[in-house]
């Protein structure tokens, strides 16, 4: 089966959300991956790939799971499912159902208008 390659702009952007999620600026990560801020950014704007040895070092800093990371920025439907079902299975019992509803709406919705 053909896995579909994450763009860098996408995994980019979810390693500079969870960076402003912890409150930390691209210096402090860049200090922590022994680069640049500058690097940094760049990998915020998808210039430049991430190694595996570096994603450690970001879930080791974000105080997360190294596949957390992974689910982020992959572009597979099942992972981007769980991604869904983690968010869900975090709320209580009524916003679960709400959330649920909500997304049964949303996904008629836009089927509909395809």
């Amino acid at each position: 089966m053909l896995v579909k390659k994450p763009s860098p702009h996408h995994i980019g952007r979810q390693l500079a959300k969870y960076r402003r999620d912890r409150g930390l600026t691209q210096g402090q990560v860049g200090e922590h991956l022994r680069i640049t801020g500058e690097t940094v950014s760049r990998l915020a704007r998808g210039l430049v790939e991430l190694s595996v040895t570096k994603l450690l070092q970001l879930a080791d800093l974000y105080g997360c799971p190294v596949d957390e990371l992974l689910l982020a920025i992959s572009p597979r439907t099942q992972d981007e499912g769980q991604q869904i079902t983690a968010i869900i299975k975090a709320l209580g019992d009524a916003d679960k159902q709400f959330a649920l509803e909500f997304l049964q709406t949303l996904a008629t919705h836009l089927t509909q208008r395809n």
